[in-house]
């Protein structure tokens, strides 16, 4: 099992900066993608971004530009730089661990961001 601890959220003002953080723990031998998905109220969770162990990456179109992915896998820590905020981005936000062929997800945290 791998369990996900997600900090970082909160509340800023449009084009201001937010950083999030999860650390994995447990049995995080094998993870090969970490990344980030976010869930607005009324819609579907959606990716946002996600690295692998390779060190490639992916980003949902709405965020390339404003949002950076990076790992310490030392710490087998996923970070998320968001920049340039936008109201659009007020959402939800929960840490996704791949390991082998199971997905785990973290609790989620909050991040409202004010017109």
């Amino acid at each position: 099992q791998v369990q996900l601890v997600e900090s970082g959220g909160g509340l800023v003002q449009a084009g201001e900066s937010l950083r999030l953080s999860c650390a994995a723990s447990g049995t995080v031998f094998g993870i090969n993608a970490m990344g980030w998905y976010r869930q607005a109220p009324g819609k579907q969770r959606e990716l946002v971004a996600r690295m692998s162990n390779g060190g490639s990456t992916n980003y949902a179109d709405s965020v390339k530009g404003r949002f950076t992915i990076s790992r310490d896998n030392a710490k087998n820590t996923v970070y998320l730089q968001m920049n340039s905020l936008k109201p659009e981005d007020t959402a939800v936000y929960y840490c996704h661990v791949r390991r082998i062929l199971n997905d785990y997800w973290g609790q989620g945290t909050p991040v409202t961001v004010s017109s």
